[in-house]
């Protein structure tokens, strides 16, 4: 092992344990004892054992956050129900990385599906497409809620890019006017601060 990776790991270990005082106690216990055992293996010279712990520390730290994200799903409207989605993560996972959230909200025969993605390679590719308000106009109507713009397309989803990192998306078999008015339901300005 040379000095430069036996650097990296512990750099990453600290900040992998300066980012797990922001969980919960619960989260930050499992955290620690991956962490600590990263430590301990790296230590003793074991640097592929040392690697794999502070993988899944990253991991759970990476989950934790993802639950923030979803933190930021909006509330079941009136005669709604919302069920969040437990498999958003593995779906961040075939995009490419990153953090997502989702929740499933439903009224009889009415659903709609809202999508956060945040700090993924795929959002840079929508960044093209959401950050131009011409091209955003040639997919649908270009709308604001407050100083945000978001796109109805012409199918009547919803689609937005936050502080150009985070990607809101809202479809499902609803009146368009229900999907806008979830999208308006998001606190916009905490969630660009997420």
């Amino acid at each position: 092992m040379g000095a430069r990776e036996g650097k990296l790991i512990l750099a990453f270990a600290a900040a992998a344990v300066a980012a797990s005082l922001h969980v919960a106690p619960a989260a930050a216990d499992e955290i620690e004892d991956a962490m600590e055992a990263g430590l301990a293996a790296y230590r003793a010279g074991d640097v592929a054992l040392a690697r794999e712990e502070i993988d899944y520390a990253a991991t759970l730290l990476a989950a934790a956050k993802a639950e923030g994200l979803a933190a930021f799903l909006p509330p079941a409207r009136d005669g709604w129900t919302r069920e969040v989605s437990q498999e958003a993560q593995a779906a961040a996972a075939f995009m490419g990385g990153g953090l997502t959230a989702s929740a499933n909200y439903r009224r009889g025969s009415d659903e709609v599906q809202v999508m956060l993605a945040a700090d993924g390679p795929m959002i840079a590719g929508m960044a093209a497409l959401l950050g131009n308000p011409a091209i955003m106009a040639t997919q649908g109507e270009v709308r604001r809620a407050g100083r945000q713009r978001y796109l109805v397309s012409h199918g009547g989803d919803v689609m937005a890019l936050i502080d150009n990192r985070i990607l809101v998306q809202i479809d499902g078999g609803a009146e368009t006017d229900e999907k806008t008015a979830y999208f308006e339901a998001i606190d916009l300005d905490a969630l660009a601060g997420f």
